[in-house]
């Protein structure tokens, strides 16, 4: 079923079903409505020689430049040139199509002044498959996200590079093979295409459903290595978390509670401390933590998803026009930044937990490094090398971008977001926090090998989902391929999907 652009109701979920699913898009007849409306009040303004900003004026350091009535149109143009000026490789696919819709649907909000036509093509664009060639880097995350939106409006106007049905094509030639016409900006075309944090935020939208996924594994991976180290399940009982009143720890013991439902941890058949070290009975409260950090930032994206980044606003049942600076995209970059420091913490204490499989003082009688015969074979010692080297960057990768701000346009625009820098850290963040939870979960399965008490149904089907792809070590072999494989295997959400067609949905 199509999803309806109305400039209300865009969801994370519904940016994923766009970007990466393929799912159509449709414009709503009242927010077609309300284009025409918003478009109609700014021609007529323009008509009768008003003053507004990026329309008839220069932008930046040049706002105070009026341009002559010949000079409107092409004015939108050389705006789509001079700003396309990014650097580095092709943006992925699904960012830019997330940043496209993204962009459609604040055209719906009828607040643009942007022909209904500009609208259209950005969804006929996603419909058939034309992927403008976005530079990944040069925006700073204020006045819009322009130089990658203008690489977008380049094909827009058939000029630019696109893909299509997977080859990388001249924009003209990527159009006609889909179709489509080529547009001509008219006066504030240009301006509406590109002046909004879209790229940044539709990055954030996808990076925040990928972490929730990442946070419901890493309890997952939890309690496969609470299974393997005979943990006491006392600190994950409900009551300890009711007591002090923080949602994401309740809901993440939840979580670990299910997965470890129906093992002999919780009858006292396995030896178990009194107390166990912080990485293991603390984890509810971190990756509580983790998930109410992520609830602040999703709601963030959805309130920027469906508001208004232009600049100017017109308001035309009021027929006025606003200048001010909703293209900021410190709102969105901020919860990303503790988002981003989030995913970074719960992998250090993934890799704490790996420690105490690994290590013969700590595991509770499992062999050393998880190694069939100790000494000839090194087991999974060098696993451990490899996911502190990924925490490494990741500590490095989770320096705050948000406090970088670096003046640009003569210091007419004297304080910037930085937040491309943020979602493009917290892409290369979740990369590799998917190697260090990979790592844990071989690390556990092999563990659970080792052991002969009956383990939850959770832990059981994340077993066997291990199992499906990395064999248990007996004689040591090459670890890469594992490590890799079972990098893909956590982005790819197998385990998540294995283990809540058991025990139900970890939300």
């Amino acid at each position: 079923m199509p999803v309806t652009i109305d400039g209300e109701s865009l969801t994370i979920k519904k940016v994923v079903d766009v970007a990466r699913g393929g799912e159509k898009v449709e414009l709503s007849p009242g927010a077609e409505q309300r284009i025409i409306a918003c478009r109609a009040m700014v021609e007529r303004k323009i008509r009768q020689g008003e003053v507004m900003y990026g329309i008839n004026t220069g932008i930046g350091e040049f706002s105070e430049t009026r341009l002559s009535d010949s000079e409107v149109l092409s004015f939108q143009k050389y705006l789509i040139y001079n700003h396309s000026a990014g650097i580095g490789k092709p943006a992925p696919l699904e960012h830019v199509r997330a940043a496209m819709l993204g962009r459609a649907n604040v055209h719906a909000k009828g607040r643009s002044a942007v022909r209904p036509e500009i609208t259209q093509m950005l969804l006929a664009m996603l419909n058939n498959g034309v992927t403008p060639v976005v530079c990944e880097k040069g925006s700073v995350g204020a006045c819009g996200d322009l130089a990658p939106m203008s690489m977008i409006a380049l094909v827009v106007m058939g000029e630019g590079e696109a893909f299509f049905q997977g080859e990388r094509l001249p924009g003209a030639e990527a159009l006609k093979r889909a179709g489509l016409e080529p547009l001509t900006l008219h006066a504030r075309d240009g301006l509406a295409l590109i002046n909004g944090s879209n790229l940044l935020t539709a990055i954030a939208a996808l990076n925040i459903f990928d972490m929730n996924r990442w946070l419901k594994t890493a309890e997952i991976a939890t309690a496969m290595s609470l299974e393997a180290l005979y943990a006491n399940l006392k600190p994950y009982d409900p009551r300890v978390h009711r007591e002090r009143g923080f949602k994401g720890a309740a809901r993440s013991a939840m979580a670990i509670r299910k997965c470890l439902e129906g093992s002999d941890l919780a009858t006292g058949k396995t030896p178990q401390k009194v107390q166990d070290a912080y990485s293991m009975r603390s984890t509810p409260q971190v990756i509580g933590a983790a998930h109410d950090a992520l609830a602040y930032a999703a709601s963030q994206v959805e309130i920027e998803l469906n508001g208004v980044g232009d600049n100017p606003l017109f308001l035309h049942e009021e027929d006025t026009v606003l200048t001010g600076a909703n293209f900021q995209g410190t709102p969105v970059s901020l919860p990303m930044e503790m988002a981003g420091t989030a995913i970074t913490m719960v992998s250090v204490l993934s890799e704490r937990r790996l420690n105490r499989l690994l290590n013969p003082a700590l595991s509770v009688g499992l062999p050393p490094f998880l190694a069939e015969k100790p000494g000839l074979f090194s087991g999974h010692m060098l696993s451990q090398y490899t996911a502190g080297m990924l925490i490494a960057e990741q500590r490095m990768l989770s320096a705050p971008a948000a406090v970088a701000s670096i003046p640009a346009a003569a210091d007419q625009e004297d304080f910037v977001s930085m937040g491309m820098n943020t979602s493009l850290k917290n892409c290369a963040i979740l990369e590799n926090a998917r190697g260090v939870l990979g790592i844990e979960l071989i690390a556990a399965a092999q563990a659970l090998d080792f052991r002969s008490h009956a383990y939850g149904k959770g832990v059981n089907a994340a077993h066997a989902a291990v199992r499906n792809h990395v064999a248990h070590l007996g004689e040591d072999r090459p670890l890469y391929p594992d490590h890799n494989r079972m990098s893909e295997v956590v982005a790819d959400g197998e385990i998540l999907e294995a283990v809540e067609a058991v025990v139900g949905s970890l939300e």
